[in-house]
């Protein structure tokens, strides 16, 4: 479902979703939908502004949240996401998740912050 600038049904999320180019689009979901159902979803409804698709399937686009990949059994509800508000994440092709340990890997921590950017958000 495609999110025009009309105000967010109450029982909904409105996902704004960034790609590796920058360039966004606005999707409504239930908090009971899944980041595999949201890939599905997006990969068959791709936004024409966004240009070709660049991906073969819908199983490499992944979702990531707060500097996170979501795995696919995820629900946005289970992410506390509030209802009727904008949450942004991004959408990026990758074929395979890093193991869940490895995101907590102290190696791999650039900083103390878990945000991948200033985008991942709730608009309130």
């Amino acid at each position: 479902m495609t999110m025009a600038s009309r105000k967010t049904p109450a029982d909904m999320i409105n996902l704004k979703l960034i790609i590796v180019s920058g360039k966004t689009k606005e999707f409504l979901f239930l908090p009971t939908t899944t980041a595999t159902e949201i890939a599905h979803h997006v990969y068959d409804n791709w936004p024409e502004d966004w240009g070709t698709r660049i991906v073969t399937k819908a199983e490499i686009l992944r979702l990531i949240y707060h500097g996170r990949f979501l795995h696919g059994n995820v629900t946005l509800g289970a992410l506390n996401l509030p209802l009727g508000k904008t949450t942004v994440m991004h959408l990026v092709p990758r074929e395979h998740l890093p193991e869940p340990n490895s995101q907590d890997d102290p190696k791999q921590k650039k900083t103390g912050s878990r945000s991948c950017c200033s985008s991942c958000c709730t608009i309130c």
